[in-house]
């Protein structure tokens, strides 16, 4: 299973402390495995629900994010040479697991994707966090995965919680 998620997911492999980088991956196993989901789901399951009709599912929104969360700390680390740093691995394994929490937010009802039990009761960004905890990722990325939606605002954000926030707003933005 590790090698279809890096096959799909390259992304995992640009994690360079190799821990983080296995935690990572451990924690979207584990979520697949727990919320009972196939790769084959999750290239049907639609990043989100509030997009009717959606083209774009969760491994591709994922993907995406993460690529936009680089591309911004990049240039913000080439603009501001030595006046602020990116934790580049803590960025990724958070751009990575943003969204791990709708695997169990969602469920399937006849072929159609909706809002779980679960996710009636906790929205992703809480589940995934709670998950991620529990599976020892370090409180900087649980920061990422809690504060990366609206359940983030009013908190004092990280810079690599702020890029993800924006990178994953910039995506549903240009997709609704």
């Amino acid at each position: 299973m590790k090698e279809t998620l890096m096959a799909l997911m390259p992304e995992f492999g640009e994690v360079r402390n190799s821990d983080l980088r296995e935690k990572t991956i451990a924690v979207w196993l584990e979520a697949m495995k727990g919320a009972g989901w196939t790769f084959d789901d999750l290239k049907t399951m639609p990043f989100t629900l509030l997009i009717s009709g959606t083209p774009v599912n969760l491994i591709e929104h994922t993907l995406a994010v993460t690529r936009t969360a680089l591309a911004i700390a990049d240039e913000l680390v080439k603009a501001y040479p030595g006046r602020l740093a990116v934790d580049r691995d803590i960025l990724l394994s958070g751009a990575l697991l943003h969204d791990v929490g709708k695997m169990f937010e969602y469920t399937r009802k006849e072929g159609r994707f909706i809002k779980s039990a679960s996710g009636e009761l906790l929205r992703h960004p809480i589940s995934g966090a709670a998950f991620a905890y529990k599976h020892g990722l370090p409180e900087s990325v649980v920061h990422i995965i809690a504060a990366h939606s609206k359940e983030g605002d009013g908190l004092r954000r990280t810079l690599e919680a702020v890029i993800v926030n924006h990178a994953d707003f910039v995506n549903f933005d240009a997709l609704k």
